[in-house]
């Protein structure tokens, strides 16, 4: 029987998000670069960085591989 450390298999799983997740904070800077440079509402770009940001917090609650699977940038 594979047993599995959940500590280190959310360490994993963080380094994972952290990687997808660094593209797509790029992208919404220049969301809200080109946003503020015409003085539109930047709401939803913070949310969305602030989202993504936030992903990795989700591994410390998750009791499960399969929740640590299920768990997504997307």
């Amino acid at each position: 029987m594979v047993t599995i450390d959940l500590d280190k298999a959310k360490e994993i799983k963080k380094q994972s998000l952290r990687q997808q997740r660094q593209p797509l904070l790029e992208e919404q800077d220049v969301f809200f670069m080109r946003a503020q440079e015409a003085g539109a509402d930047t709401t939803a770009i913070i949310n969305e960085k602030i989202r993504l940001r936030d992903i990795t917090k989700l591994c410390d609650t998750a009791t499960s591989v399969e929740e640590l699977k299920a768990i997504s940038v997307s």
